[in-house]
């Protein structure tokens, strides 16, 4: 896969990548990356802790279930988290461990696909890149004498992806049926918040492993509209910073 990344692929669509998605060495690097970042546990009350006493049982019914078609992600624990420096909360969606290792393991086939053609300018949830990555690159503009700055928030963007949009964007690559329908499970996991839940008819849940990703996807032509523009925008995430075309 790795090759055929370097290399590109026909018609630029990958059509092979469930069988990756429920391999067991997968799922167990899915559940490191998972473990590593511990967390809260999600509807079902397991924890991170409870989930890798069980392995190796836990990834042997995870793979069959993915494998035979009858894993159904379950619901999405909502928090709402403080905003720093605001009297707002954030909500943050919070699934089971189990449902994490299957995002996670989605994320390791996928995430390479599309990151080989993400914009230069997006710095947010891409590997190598961050905070202070995002922050030289605004620093190396200030110097080469841009002085216009707009900086931008996109206001509940997680929660308001559409979903049509999103899957469209995710088959200019993917053409393997059913990754995108695990994809689409997991976007319409109910969200359970107190005593209230229901079906999304929009949003990615921040929080959830697989979102960061999707966001990047949703957003990356934008990217790359304004850079043919020729604007210097740089994006984390939701945030974005786009400069004037021209340095003084």
């Amino acid at each position: 896969m790795l090759t055929t990344l370097l290399r590109g692929v026909e018609g630029g669509k990958w059509f092979r990548l469930f069988d990756k998605v429920f391999a067991e060495r997968n799922l167990l690097t899915a559940l490191q990356q998972v473990a590593a970042n511990d967390g809260a546990p999600g509807a079902d009350h397991v924890t991170v802790r409870d989930f890798v006493g069980q392995v190796p049982d836990s990834i042997w019914e995870l793979s069959d279930r993915i494998k035979a078609g009858t894993f159904e992600p379950q619901a999405i624990r909502r928090v709402h988290i403080p905003k720093p420096g605001s009297t707002e909360t954030r909500p943050l969606g919070i699934p089971t461990v189990r449902d994490r290792v299957v995002q996670a393991a989605m994320v390791n086939v996928i995430e390479p696909i599309f990151e080989r053609d993400f914009a230069e300018q997006s710095y947010g949830f891409r590997p190598g890149r961050g905070c202070r990555e995002a922050l030289r690159r605004v620093d190396q503009l200030l110097q080469d004498g841009y002085t216009h700055v707009v900086d931008a928030d996109l206001k509940g963007y997680f929660d308001s992806i559409p979903h049509d949009r999103l899957m469209d964007r995710l088959k200019e690559k993917i053409a393997d049926g059913q990754v995108l329908s695990l994809i689409e499970r997991f976007l319409k996991a109910d969200i359970l918040d107190g005593a209230s839940q229901w079906t999304p008819e929009t949003g990615a849940p921040q929080g959830a492993v697989l979102s960061p990703l999707l966001s990047n996807v949703y957003l990356d032509p934008l990217d790359h509209l304004l850079a043919r523009e020729g604007f210097q925008m740089v994006r984390y995430a939701d945030d974005c910073a786009p400069g004037d075309v021209h340095a003084r």
